[in-house]
């Protein structure tokens, strides 16, 4: 793109966008308007109620530097430095994963199993920006929401989103899975673990190389942060208490495995919005 005249306007930035994109790169319309907004502290409708209005150089070249980095392969989430998921509106960055729409489904599922409980205490595995947790809180604040994961950099990012989404009720702690948590159980527990296998083609992807790998890749078969999970879920569930996994499309029959061989009952794979495989549950048994 070249450099825009003193009298560019927005319609005139949107369009050169379009039109040329940049380092020979396309980007989508809704992301170039996002990041517009972005860069000139404005929301979409502004953009479309004034597209007339100026845009100043320096939020021109503010736009320009955002527009790169997503024909870059960058992800908006990781552009804007926000995601919005559930209710919340999430800050995100290259330390933690993306939080996706389909995970919404394990907030559902938790709220649903919680909605008879009083004063549930709830744990969140691997939490990373802490989105499933976070969300959880703000939804039962009379719930009391653990959120763990064995990164600091995506700790600190969940803490601060824990303040920012104004939720007392949770709490950040570092470590392995169950380690932080050792005596303690719960009425639900929740996880999105890594659960690709280190081969899988969806790394090539190059919005995924921007995601930490070690959130995105279990192991050799994809599987091994779930049966961890699964393996040690019954000594920190309550009797009827449950656990919640996000999984690949095509894990669903093997994690049913783990959660049986954990001693897991009522054990079910939901589907998300796609018709995927996309979580599965079990409970403790109350005997």
């Amino acid at each position: 793109m070249s450099d825009r005249a003193p009298d560019c306007t927005i319609a005139d930035v949107l369009a050169q966008a379009r039109t040329a994109g940049v380092q020979g790169a396309a980007v989508a319309p809704l992301d170039a308007e996002l990041l517009l907004a972005e860069a000139l502290g404005a929301s979409r409708a502004y953009l479309h109620a004034w597209p007339e209005h100026a845009v100043a150089p320096a939020a021109h070249a503010r736009f320009l530097g955002l527009l790169a980095r997503r024909a870059g392969g960058e992800p908006l989430a990781y552009v804007l430095g926000r995601r919005e998921f559930w209710t919340l509106e999430l800050e995100v960055g290259p330390g933690v994963l993306v939080p996706r729409p389909e995970t919404e489904l394990l907030v559902e599922l938790a709220l649903a199993r919680l909605e008879q409980l009083r004063a549930p205490a709830v744990l969140d595995l691997g939490t990373g920006s802490g989105a499933i947790g976070l969300a959880i809180a703000r939804e039962r604040p009379d719930a009391t929401v653990d959120l763990v994961d064995a990164s600091a950099a995506a700790l600190a990012v969940a803490e601060r989103n824990r303040g920012h989404a104004d939720c007392a009720n949770a709490r950040t702690l570092l470590g392995e899975w169950y380690a932080p948590v050792a005596g303690r159980r719960y009425a639900v527990v929740v996880s999105n673990p890594p659960y690709l296998a280190a081969d899988d083609p969806h790394l090539a992807d190059p919005a995924l190389a921007c995601e930490p790998r070690g959130a995105l890749v279990a192991g050799p078969t994809g599987l091994e942060a779930l049966r961890a999970v699964a393996t040690d879920a019954g000594a920190h569930l309550e009797p009827g208490g449950w656990l919640i996994v996000e999984h690949g499309a095509d894990q669903g029959s093997a994690v049913r495995e783990l959660f049986a061989a954990a001693g897991l009952g009522s054990v079910a794979t939901r589907r998300d919005l796609a018709g995927l495989e996309r979580a599965t549950l079990g409970r403790r048994p109350t005997g």
